[in-house]
């Protein structure tokens, strides 16, 4: 899901758009998006510069940039460092780097019986089955706030 490549619709810094997107093809976003976003199929990358208040459908979403509203990634969510979002989370597989905020609740899917079995290994993740748990791993400096969610084992889990 690089960006630079020709297959990506691009959304420059000065533009604001409102009301529904929706397409068959990849999207970055580095600009103003309010309303909703809808890729099913197709990803969707929200650069360092973009702002999207909307609910997000793709397959793939790369946050760079600030996100008000909920992801539902097909395939896989990721949160680079720089990334804020605030909203739920739900997709099949998720990766969040050191530095990026979420506020909201991540719930993992199950694959379809056609894909590859999603059950991860047990010393890759941490399970917060309650909303007041709080998990913590090899890495506090990173914190990860959500009421019910699957997490790297690398990941601080906090419940204000």
């Amino acid at each position: 899901m690089e960006p630079g490549t020709a297959e990506f619709a691009h959304i420059g810094k000065s533009v604001i758009i409102k009301g529904e997107l929706s397409g068959s093809e990849d999207l970055f976003v580095d600009g103003v998006v309010e309303g909703s976003i809808q890729l099913e199929g197709n990803h969707l990358v929200i650069g360092p510069n973009g702002k999207v208040h909307a609910d997000v459908n793709a397959k793939g979403v790369v946050v760079e940039g600030k996100l008000n509203g909920n992801i539902h990634a097909s395939e896989r969510a990721q949160l680079r460092s720089s990334a804020v979002v605030h909203g739920d989370i739900f997709t099949q597989h998720i990766a969040i780097e050191d530095g990026a905020y979420l506020k909201g609740k991540v719930d993992i899917q199950r694959e379809t019986k056609s894909s590859h079995t999603a059950s991860p290994r047990s010393d890759q993740k941490a399970e917060v089955k309650s909303a007041a748990a709080t998990a913590t791993s090899a890495s506090p400096s990173k914190t990860v706030t959500s009421a019910a969610a699957t997490v790297p084992a690398s990941t601080t889990v906090t419940n204000p």
